[in-house]
Formats: C-alpha cells, sequence, structure tokens
C-alpha cells in the first residue's frame, strides 16, 4: 500500500515522540508501520415489551451515534530483540440521545442521564518482540478462552495489563497475562473488575467483602493436533472472585466438495476465590454442517453448580456457545438449545452478502421458589460489504433481535443499524 508523506508524518508523529530510537534502527520500525481510521455509525433502538411496566420504568432505549476507531501499530525496531508501539485513538460523537431513552451502552448514558455531546480515550501499548514471542504492555483488546472485551458497540471495551504471546513450537500458541484495570465500551474511565452477578446466575459475595477486583490473570494457549482437529485451555483468575478452568475442541471434518462438519464442544469449570459462591460447570456443543454457502448448526449448552457461569462484568463476551445477541443462558441450572442458519450469498454470484438467523430456548432454572424459568431469542443479520466502485469496503450491516421471557429478565424487541468503513492510512 501507498505510504503518503502526510501519513508517515501521522504515524511519526505519534509513535516517534514515544520511544528514544536511534535513527539507523528506525527502518523497519516505520515501514512496517499500519495505521487505519474506523468510521463506525451506530443506531440502536431496543424496546422492553413486559406487561409490568409502569410509568417510573425506561420502556425505551434509544441512541444513535458516530464513532471515530484510530488504530496505529508499529513495526519493531531492528535488532534481536525488536521495540515497538502502537495506538489506539477513540472518539464517540452523539447524534441522538435523550433522559428518557439513554443507557444504550453506545454512549456513557442511562435512564435519566442524557449522553455527553462527545466522549474520547487514548491509549498506547509498548511491545518488544523476541523470535515469534511478542510481550505487550498497556491498552489491550483481549479475545480467547478466558477473556473477550467487547465490540459490539459504537466503541470497543480494552484493559490496562500486560499480554504474552508466543508461538515458538509450531503449530502451538501460548499465551499469558494480567490485567488491573478495564474500560468499558460505554464509558472513558478505568475501573477495577467485578463478576457478573446479574439475572438468575444465583453469584453472591460474601458479608463484609465487596464484588470489586483489582487483579485479573490467565494462561493457556491452543494446540493444533492435526491438521483439522484443534484443542485449547486455559485458566483465569479474578482475584477473590472467581477461577476458572477452560476447555476447548474443535474438528472439522471434510465430507466432499465445498462440505464439511465442524463440531465445537466447550467445558468450564468455575469455583470461588474466597469472597464469593461461585460454583458452575458449564457445557456447550454446536455441530454446523456446511454445503456451499450455507450452513446449518445445531448447539446446546448446560450449566450445573451452585451457581450459573461466572465472567467479567461490564458486557465482556463469555466463551459460551449459546451467548448471542441479548442473552448468555447462563443462569443457574439452565439447559438450552440453538438452532442457527447462515448463507452466504457469493456461491449464487452476490459476493459481500450474507445472512444470519437462530433462535435459542432455555429452561430448567428457577425463576422464583418452586417456579421454573424459561427464555428465547430471535437473532437475525444482515450485511453488505461494497465490493467495488466509490463505496469499495463500506459494511452496512442490520441486526434484528427478539427476546421473551416468564418473568426472569426483559422482553425486548431490538434493532440495530451499523455502517462501517476503514480509511488506510499507511
Amino acid at each position: 500500500m501507498l505510504k503518503t508523506p502526510i501519513a508517515r508524518g501521522v504515524a511519526l508523529a505519534t509513535l516517534g515522540a514515544t520511544l528514544a530510537i536511534p535513527t539507523m534502527a528506525q527502518a523497519a520500525f516505520v515501514e512496517d508501520t499500519k495505521a487505519g481510521l474506523e468510521l463506525r455509525n451506530f443506531y440502536f433502538n431496543r424496546d422492553f415489551r413486559q406487561d409490568n411496566l409502569t410509568s417510573a420504568n425506561q420502556s425505551k432505549q434509544e441512541e444513535w451515534a458516530q464513532g471515530f476507531i484510530l488504530r496505529v501499530e508499529s513495526g519493531y525496531t531492528e535488532g534481536t530483540v525488536g521495540f515497538g508501539v502502537d495506538a489506539l485513538g477513540l472518539l464517540g460523537v452523539k447524534l441522538y440521545s435523550s433522559e428518557d431513552t439513554a443507557g444504550s451502552g453506545l454512549m456513557p448514558s442511562s435512564f435519566g442521564n442524557e449522553a455527553p455531546d462527545d466522549f474520547s480515550e487514548f491509549g498506547l501499548t509498548a511491545k518488544a518482540k523476541l523470535s515469534e514471542t511478542v510481550l505487550k504492555v498497556g491498552t489491550l483488546q483481549l479475545k480467547n478462552q478466558a477473556i473477550g472485551t467487547s465490540d459490539s458497540r459504537l466503541l470497543p471495551q480494552v484493559m490496562q495489563g500486560a499480554q504474552l504471546v508466543s508461538k515458538e513450537i509450531k503449530d502451538l500458541t501460548l499465551e499469558a497475562g494480567y490485567a488491573n484495570r478495564i474500560n468499558h465500551r460505554d464509558s472513558t474511565n478505568y475501573q477495577v473488575m467485578a463478576v457478573n452477578a446479574g439475572g438468575r446466575r444465583g453469584i453472591t459475595i460474601d458479608a463484609g467483602a465487596t464484588n470489586e477486583s483489582d487483579e485479573f490473570v490467565f494462561l493457556g494457549g491452543n494446540y493444533k493436533l492435526m491438521d483439522n482437529l484443534t484443542a485449547g485451555y486455559y485458566y483465569s483468575n479474578l482475584e477473590d472472585l472467581y477461577k476458572q478452568h477452560s476447555y476447548n475442541l474443535v474438528h472439522v471434518l471434510p465430507l466432499g466438495d465445498k462440505q464439511s462438519l465442524k463440531t465445537d464442544l466447550r467445558y468450564a469449570r468455575s469455583t470461588d476465590d474466597g469472597s464469593s459462591n461461585v460454583d458452575n460447570k458449564a457445557l456447550g456443543a454446536m455441530v454446523t454442517y456446511s454445503l456451499s454457502g450455507h450452513s446449518v448448526g445445531l448447539g446446546y449448552q448446560k450449566m450445573s453448580g451452585d451457581t450459573g457461569f461466572a465472567y467479567l462484568a461490564g458486557a465482556t463476551d463469555p466463551f459460551l456457545v449459546n451467548y448471542v445477541q441479548i442473552n448468555d443462558f447462563a443462569n443457574e441450572d439452565e439447559k438450552s438449545w440453538q438452532a442457527r442458519y447462515d448463507y452466504n450469498l457469493a456461491s449464487i454470484g452476490i459476493p459481500g452478502l450474507t445472512f444470519m438467523t437462530r433462535y435459542v430456548t432455555g429452561d430448567d432454572f428457577e425463576r422464583s421458589a418452586g417456579v421454573e424459568g424459561k427464555e428465547w431469542e430471535r437473532d437475525m443479520d444482515i450485511a453488505y460489504t461494497f465490493q467495488e466502485g466509490a463505496l469499495k469496503n463500506l459494511n452496512l450491516k442490520w441486526r434484528n433481535a427478539t427476546a421473551r421471557s416468564n418473568g426472569t429478565g426483559n422482553d425486548i424487541n431490538e434493532n440495530r443499524l451499523i455502517a462501517s468503513y476503514t480509511i488506510p492510512l499507511m
């Protein structure tokens, strides 16, 4: 890609000033730098449909905002150990919000508290590379079996800490990490972390303790046992609140021309770490048959133990097969089933157009004393990425969801309209 003098200057101003690097060592650092500005326009509408709404309850969340996400990834300096720095600049601009409809998660707002006109955050990440091992310290976006920072709203959720990733051994990826603060997707402030104790999860905090922790650690990795079989294991610990062992096995069986059968098995064991009652076994399985552009999947998820599934609060993404647009189906003792269909219309000559729909139903958890809880959710995604012309690489997505329960949560009708376009700077 053409590196213009202006783009090169922006990258140097952002990155070069943060490191004192001899001139002769800067070649790879600058030449390998990548930078892009994502423009993300997001409209969110959620209607609450339950019968028990009163004039004091919120009946709708509706907000609209424009996001700007600047990502800069430098190359590495020359030498046995290469050094570099990444930058993440986030800016959200309000287009619509009100006291009555705030709280969508797009911006810093809540019911009765309209969002500010704009909010922003800037983070730097120092990094060092030795052979095939990379250490990063600073602002992190994490995605593994132990922790998934969310990117499902206007701006991404990030954490503050350190991450070590090693690929020294063929087919083996090892990872370790530490975080002491989290910056949620609708906030500009780093906060201590907590365990998600909402819904009918059954998670409680001991008397005299608080649902707060300033240390989250994880260690694990994935190994490619065969060309079509991968195994994963991660250990994680949110200090004082929970410990978790997570296992994953993914197998893809080729069945002929443009056909395959994918099996994704997941199991996690969560226990307390001194100040909570966390006790959960989470079993999940997803089997997907693909033929040309079509995919049909069936999933099953079961919670057992004294509580529901434990993961970080604040809309992080849990590693569950039935974690979908609104719900996670991870209440105490809940059993849930999923049916999913995907279609990539490139198979009939319309590249860039995709469709997804799924239905998840859960039951067998306690709504109240002696009353069984039930819930279901139906999701649909339609997305199109322009392939050519002036709008090339512009992505448009409509996400629609309907969720219902028998009193265990909100009854929701939801629509999200998202337009995103990334401008390459380097």
